[in-house]
């Protein structure tokens, strides 16, 4: 699908467009969507240290010429040897101020540890040397603050405990607290440990100097040594925990000791061998116990995966050779466990890439974590070119196919949707930077330009650098084995467009987008979501609205943790989405979640660049409600008015299959300081205090988080206006009106800040943190026939605030919905949405299908659109099909377009054609039929399916 739609696209664009996607559709017929194969690593063959991120013979000269060459690198190394100098100074007076700092179990020696409902409970057994203490708890969260170094008590195990400072108490006082209440404090202090330690052992490396690995060895020794005698811990309750447990970690995925851990070996190793040789096969036997632990526990469809094969290929890489080993497990063992062989806790990569869709190229996960797992795939090639010199990407086909994919989840301002348990930030662009280093170091000039431009064109969204120059990272890693990236002028950045559709849908997360423009402020965009992946919420046909340069209808994220329960209770459940609940009572099971939605029409079709009515996208989804076995229905659309002016269309139909319906719940939170509610007339809505929406109910707990909650009772139509400002810029509106039916109640509350928002991203931390005002409608028996149907309009403050004069509404038909918006341009569009295919009318206006738009301005027609449907007619003007079918006819300047993807019948009234009546379509000659209807003279001509084209009238 995606060569077809290049190809389509390539006849629409300039010359230099046209050279580089040719070689990008030539080069995407050459990938073969290959899964369950077995990625050959027969050639490998590892000898010297180092060789995890630095090569033995080469890796000196390349370190010292990037410190010499590179201002960055001077900078991070020399903070790097300031900070270890002063450490091995100290340590030459006195040889145990860092090691005594590791967290073991200095006096009781324990070997085997216990857990309970994610938390430490005790630990047992003795073992000949201190061993490594296990962490307080599966959550982070804790009251107490973690010391720096030099504040830790030297060999703390004062009976278990741990000397803390209480961040809840005033003064900040430092206390004995039991290791169950510590969070991951001892995780922290430990990796910070290790990576004191690794950079000596670096230095020792790079200078031969051995005071530094004196100095590493230190900490290095007792690390490992005691981490050999801790067995794997047991979970007293015997469930879920004891699956994803590691030796460090509850979770196998936060074994993130290891990275500095093996670096700092590997670095050492000389020196371990000159002077310790008897302890190179104690620590082979701790790295082999520690990746077998991993392989063991976990979760294997997903993100855990990865990361958990990452930690098994850096024991590898500084393993030896199989041969070397009695066991016959070393390097080429450990790679294989990871690549091709599956286990019921972790997959091969090969097995794993069936995560992705093999349409679209998505992962099946939120994009919160699904641009992580790109970038760890991407990683793992990096990690294979670097070290073991071997192109996997070779064997892993669909990485190019997703790394170009991944974009779509960019709004115009450059940062991702945010469904599921993700954040709001800028697309991570190291995948695409990896496959630029694949390509250099292989030598494929193709690939290189396709990744290099993309490169340059996300950053023009406004990612982290300016469109193309340097992309760069800093810190340790930085110095070694992932150099910056540096596009050269000759590759031009593309358009959005190359990369962002009008509409995209990836069922595998029950994903659906809708664009009209890319511009940062003008721009419009819908984000869709159901719950089909893992990282999912429990939130029926959720949606995000995109204006102004923001994210004004925002999802919910995370809230407080996984484990906090803020996300129980509420950010991972209806009541924090833009959503339906029936009954108040809809939910199902989060995280892992079966519950998708079904696409029923979608225009333009999904990834398509070219060749449509670019004034109107719209989609169509369906869902099955589980607690209530209800049906929902939400027909989107967005409307172009004009270069920068448009709005959304929103109508949200839901009903229980036994016809039980107590209430509908239509929620939508916006960002802003506040909201105003008025009706039709622009005179304030009489909202009062109200105790509904609540628990006490029998309703979802997640009610139970509105405040200041007022309401009115109204069968009229209303408006609601949000309001935010921003310091320093124009202030934003988001503008709503929603079509009233009897037995309506209307609720203003407050709800509780998204927890999508962080680190001043898109908006200022004090604006994240702000409640959002949210409007509850409660539609009292089922909300089918009577649907919530709402206009939406961002807006800024000039032109009093929106482009809309007028909305109003039309047709009494039960299952139908007819709304005029009425421009202050001259414009009105009549929108027709039907749950049925029935012919309605209105005026001079007929209509049959799911979904159909007629704009006019004065008397003069601007357009018709016909969404799935059957017939649309206006004024002389028709499309009509014997199936359903989507068209367009428009004007722009003076002349017609037109497209369709059935064949349909086009009516023009007479008046428009000459005395010939014959059309040109793409250089064909139509002919055209009169005919009559409702007493005006037509011609009728049979159209062809065709993308968008001028009609010539002959």
């Amino acid at each position: 699908m995606m060569i077809s739609m290049i190809k389509r696209y390539l006849r629409r664009q300039s010359t230099t467009t046209r050279l580089v996607l040719s070689a990008l559709s030539l080069w995407l017929l050459a990938i073969k969507p290959v899964y369950a194969q077995q990625i050959d690593i027969s050639g490998i063959n590892v000898k010297g240290h180092a060789r995890l991120l630095a090569d033995e013979n080469t890796g000196r000269d390349k370190l010292n010429t990037l410190i010499k060459k590179e201002g960055w690198a001077t900078t991070t190394f020399n903070q790097i040897r300031a900070d270890a100098d002063a450490n091995v100074s100290r340590y030459q007076t006195d040889s145990t101020w860092m090691s005594s700092r590791l967290q073991m179990y200095w006096k009781q020696h324990y070997t085997d540890v216990f857990i309970k409902n994610g938390i430490y409970a005790y630990a047992t057994g003795h073992a000949p040397v201190p061993t490594v203490r296990f962490t307080g708890t599966r959550d982070a969260a804790t009251q107490y603050m973690r010391p720096k170094l030099e504040d830790i008590k030297p060999y703390m195990d004062e009976d278990g405990k741990l000397y803390l400072q209480n961040g809840t108490v005033p003064g900040k006082p430092w206390e004995w607290v039991e290791q169950s209440k510590t969070g991951r404090i001892i995780e922290s202090i430990n990796i910070e440990i290790i990576e004191k330690a690794r950079n000596a052992a670096m230095l020792y490396w790079l200078t031969g100097d051995e005071k530094y690995a004196a100095f590493s060895y230190s900490i290095l020794d007792p690390y490992i040594t005691g981490m050999g005698y801790r067995n794997e811990p047991v979970d007293l309750n015997h469930g879920h925990d004891q699956t994803l447990v590691g030796l460090s970690a509850f979770e196998v995925i936060h074994e993130d000791v290891l990275e500095p851990l093996t670096a700092g070996y590997d670095f050492l190793f000389p020196y371990i061998k000159k002077h310790h040789p008897e302890k190179l096969q104690t620590y082979a036997v701790t790295f082999k116990k520690w990746a077998d632990l991993i392989i063991k526990n976990g979760v294997p469809f997903n993100n855990w995966d990865l990361i958990e094969a990452k930690f098994v290929a850096d024991i590898a890489i500084i393993l030896e050779n199989d041969s070397y080993y009695a066991d016959k497990k070393g390097c080429q063992y450990y790679l294989d466990q990871i690549l091709n062989k599956t286990y019921t806790r972790q997959w091969s990569l090969t097995t794993l890439l069936k995560g992705y869709d093999p349409a679209t190229a998505i992962w099946g996960e939120c994009p919160g974590y699904s641009q992580n797992v790109i970038a760890d795939f991407t990683g793992f090639v990096n990690l294979f070119d670097r070290t073991l010199h071997t192109d996997l990407l070779k064997q892993i086909h669909v990485l190019p196919k997703a790394v170009l994919a991944y974009a779509q989840y960019l709004y115009p301002n450059g940062y991702i949707v945010g469904f599921g348990d993700t954040h709001y930030g800028k697309l991570r662009t190291d995948a695409i930077s990896d496959l630029i280093r694949n390509a250099r170091v292989n030598n494929k000039p193709d690939q290189e330009t396709i990744y290099s431009r993309m490169l340059k064109t996300i950053n023009a969204l406004g990612q982290q650098d300016s469109p193309g120059t340097v992309i760069r990272q800093t810190g340790f890693n930085a110095l070694f084995g992932t150099p910056p990236i540096t596009i050269p002028d000759t590759v031009k950045a593309g358009s959005p467009g190359d990369y962002l559709t009008a509409t995209f849908w990836s069922p595998n997360v029950s994903w659906m987008v809708q664009r009209n423009g890319l511009d940062i402020n003008t721009g419009l965009m819908i984000s869709q979501a159901g719950s089909s992946g893992n990282h999912m919420h429990a939130n029926g046909i959720a949606m995000e609205l995109y204006g102004r340069g923001i994210v004004l209808a925002p999802e919910g994220g995370i809230g407080g943790s996984y484990f906090q329960t803020d996300y129980a209770e509420y950010y991972s459940q209806f009541p924090a989405h833009n959503t339906v609940v029936v009954d108040g009572i809809s939910s199902y099971p989060v995280m892992k979640s079966n519950h998708p939605l079904k696409l029923n029409a979608l225009y333009p079709q999904s990834a398509q660049k070219a060749g449509y009515f670019k004034g109107i996208t719209f989609s169509d989804v369906s869902f099955l409600e589980p607690e209530t076995n209800a049906d929902q229905n939400r027909l989107m659309s967005i409307i172009r008015t004009g270069d920068s002016t448009g709005y959304y269309v929103d109508i949200f139909r839901s009903r229980r299959k036994d016809g039980k319906d107590k209430s509908h719940d239509y929620i939508y939170h916006n960002l802003g300081q506040q909201v105003t509610l008025c009706d039709s007339e622009n005179k304030p809505l009489g909202i009062r205090p109200t105790e509904k929406l609540t628990f006490a109910n029998t309703e979802l707990v997640g009610y139970d988080y509105f405040y200041d909650k007022k309401s009115i009772r109204t069968d009229n139509d209303f408006k609601a206006r949000f309001s935010l400002s921003i310091p320093g810029k124009e202030s934003i509106f988001m503008n709503m009106w929603m079509k009233s039916y009897a037995g309506r109640e209307v609720f203003s509350v407050k709800a509780p800040p998204s927890k999508a928002w962080r680190k001043n991203e898109m908006i200022p931390d004090s604006i994240a943190g702000m409640p959002l005002p949210t409007i509850v409608v409660r539609q009292t028996g089922e909300a089918w026939s009577k649907p919530f149907a709402a206009i939406y309009e961002p807006s800024g403050a000039a032109n009093n605030g929106t482009s809309i004069r007028n909305i109003d509404s039309f047709g009494g038909e039960p299952g139908f919905t007819g709304l005029i918006v009425k421009n202050k341009s001259g414009r009105n569009d009549y929108i027709f949405a039907h749950a049925e295919v029935q012919k309605v009318g209105f005026e001079d206006m007929q209509f049959k299908g799911l979904y159909g738009v007629i704009s006019v301005s004065g008397s003069k027609l601007v357009s018709l659109f016909l969404g799935k449907g059957i017939s649309i007619t206006k004024s002389g003007y028709g499309l009509t099909s014997s199936q359903p079918a989507s068209a367009a006819l428009w004007i722009e300047k003076d002349k017609l377009h037109f497209t369709a993807d059935h064949p349909v019948k086009l009516y023009l009234p007479a008046a428009k054609l000459s005395a010939h009546h014959r059309i040109s379509l793409n250089n064909v000659v139509i002919k055209g039929e009169p005919v009559n209807q409702d007493g005006s003279r037509q011609w009728c001509f049979n159209m062809p399916a065709s993308a968008d084209a001028e009609i010539v009238l002959n």
